[in-house]
């Protein structure tokens, strides 16, 4: 699944479609942020996992559930109309608004391969039509709307949309859900088809989500500076950025930096964003800061410490790359998932590789993505290891969830800003180390957008090895992207890149090189796929893959990617340590 947004063009005139209201008390978000707020003033702890419907009905005042009630979703419409609400019939509780609203529950039934939706219908004069908040569970099929004139035959103008995602048609073969786009209707009754369709995405489920919501993070922050991060939005010989945490009371941050065996120290003061998780009671903010450091020497080690005032980190170090580098190390992670288990292979490959110059994660680096507390186990469970070495990601469909975007994912981490048009600034991003270009891509935004930028950086680089990380594999037992293939596969086999490294599918695989789809004998001839999970992981259903030449069904592992000026060692070590695969190209 991706996110991805298809525009149809109907007969219905859209105009002036809004996506973000005013965080104020009259959206939804700003209400929600209210009732959370006198919530925990006023309800112990103990009794969180109490609370339901009924008791959210009783808690929000009259001003508050008419916000909830009206502002969820709304347009204008200049004639009267008549609006169904499709309702998954799975869904334990009506929302509270719907019947008081006016809204009268039909024998009709729409469907896709999924769900059965029951249909709610009212007559709106023209002029707004508001409607309410989806519940306050987290039913992630959220309802979707249709709209027809009640006269047969009329022209139909919707403005004033929020939020502004694409209308399209209701018809058999239709999605409703963004972030899940191959879901579709396969059952529309009569009297509904050709009606204007409100897309939306499943992630407004989250919007007013209270029941079973409340998360208690293990790693909470404190006045002293933790999850140090280093990562690279500019040159690796002549940069670094330092990225850290601390709770909201520390209001400024610096990195104290030095090279090694001096005294001499430089300051660069850090900028701050405060982060907010409404549902993590026990951490619900935290500042983040982000220093980016310039002008260092190539080929350095420093010393470093970041904080302010009398809060300050134990001095760390990173080493800037050299101005000639062609022998170099790096290690990359396919899915860690935020688990102990990841957290303790990410700590044995840095045990193991000392001489790694940077990490990387093929995408799913959490489960949650837009859960705080899951990024906090990330950093809780693999300790200091990327204070020491940067961390340079790829997102994957669980960074980015439910078509609400990875907002956490830029909020932690500080990346290369060129990505290609049209496609999030770090995202997708490219870099050179050493004589290697990875090109970094996330690939659950829209293929196409990709494809051209993807050529301008295979064809403009003088890198001697050439890698592309993203994090859906084209090639799998399970799952094969042909998107992908038929877009980037011709650019990967055009430019000869060396290798392809991916995650999503939770096992193990090692492709022979491989040119327009097909095995050939060598490596100077095409391209290494390679998939790896770092979470334990069963495949009993695993299939063989003729281009393959290791699979493995369980286990875990990292990779170890070794460059020394033309040759390449690749080696892939399990949770034990041992050694599962390796090989070697020579150019």
């Amino acid at each position: 699944m991706r996110y991805i947004f298809i525009a149809s063009i109907f007969i219905f005139s859209l105009i002036s479609c809004h996506k973000t209201p005013p965080q104020s008390r009259g959206s939804v978000a700003g209400v929600m942020d209210t009732v959370i707020s006198r919530l925990y003033a006023n309800v112990p702890e103990a009794e969180f996992n109490k609370i339901d419907d009924a008791f959210m009905r009783q808690f929000v005042t009259d001003e508050e559930r008419q916000v909830l009630a009206t502002r969820y979703q709304y347009f204008t419409a200049d004639v009267p109309v008549t609006v169904s609400i499709m309702r998954d019939k799975g869904q334990a509780v009506v929302p509270f608004w719907l019947e008081p609203a006016g809204f009268a529950k039909t024998t009709l039934e729409v469907k896709n391969e999924e769900y059965t939706y029951e249909v709610w219908q009212k007559n709106f004069p023209a002029g707004q039509v508001a409607l309410g908040i989806n519940g306050f569970d987290k039913h992630r099929p959220v309802y979707f709307v249709s709209v027809a004139p009640q006269n047969k035959g009329e022209h139909l103008a919707l403005t004033g949309i929020y939020p502004g995602y694409p209308v399209d048609t209701l018809r058999v073969g239709a999605f409703t859900y963004h972030d899940w786009s191959g879901l579709v209707i396969t059952e529309v009754p009569e009297a509904l088809q050709g009606q204007a369709l409100f897309t939306t995405v499943r992630g407004r489920a989250r919007e007013a989500h209270v029941v079973d919501a409340f998360r208690k993070t293990q790693f909470p922050s404190h006045a002293e500076p933790d999850q140090i991060l280093l990562t690279w939005s500019a040159s690796p010989q002549t940069s670094i950025d330092v990225q850290w945490r601390t709770a909201p009371s520390v209001a400024q941050g610096s990195v104290k930096y030095w090279v090694e065996g001096t005294t001499d120290t430089l300051v660069t003061k850090a900028s701050l964003n405060q982060i907010q998780d409404r549902m993590l009671f026990n951490d619900r903010y935290v500042n983040r800061f982000t220093a980016q450091l310039a002008n260092l020497r190539p080929g350095t080690h420093y010393g470093y410490c970041v904080g302010a005032g009398l809060g300050w980190s134990t001095a760390r170090s990173f080493r800037t790359e050299g101005e000639k580098t062609d022998d170099f190390t790096f290690v990359w992670f396919g899915d860690t998932h935020c688990f102990p288990d990841s957290g303790k292979l990410v700590s044995l490959a840095d045990k193991n590789n000392k001489d790694a110059a940077f990490y990387s994660i093929a995408g799913d680096i959490v489960s949650t993505g837009l859960n705080r507390d899951d990024w906090d186990h990330l950093f809780g469970y693999s300790h200091d290891v990327f204070s020491r070495k940067p961390l340079m990601p790829v997102p994957g469909n669980h960074d980015r969830q439910d078509g609400l975007g990875a907002q956490l994912y830029y909020d932690l981490f500080s990346l290369p800003k060129n990505a290609p048009r049209g496609v999030d600034q770090e995202s997708s991003y490219a870099f050179e180390y050493g004589n290697a270009l990875f090109i970094m891509i996330d690939a659950t935004s829209e293929v196409d957008a990709h494809t051209p930028w993807i050529e301008e950086q295979l064809a403009n680089t003088k890198a001697t090895w050439k890698f592309v990380m993203f994090h859906f594999p084209p090639y799998n037992f399970e799952e094969p992207y042909l998107d992908i293939q038929k877009a980037w596969v011709p650019l990967f086999d055009k430019y000869h890149v060396d290798m392809v490294l991916g995650g999503h599918i939770h096992y193990y695989m090692r492709s022979n090189p491989m040119f327009a789809g097909k095995v050939v004998d060598n490596f100077g001839k095409g391209t290494v796929y390679a998939i790896s999970i770092s979470i334990p992981s069963k495949h009993d259903a695993m299939t063989p893959e003729s281009y393959a030449v290791k699979q493995y069904d369980r286990g875990y592992f990292y990779q170890r990617m070794e460059i020394h000026d033309k040759s390449l060692t690749y080696t892939a070590v399990d949770s034990e340590g041992a050694v599962k695969d390796t090989f070697t190209i020579r150019k």
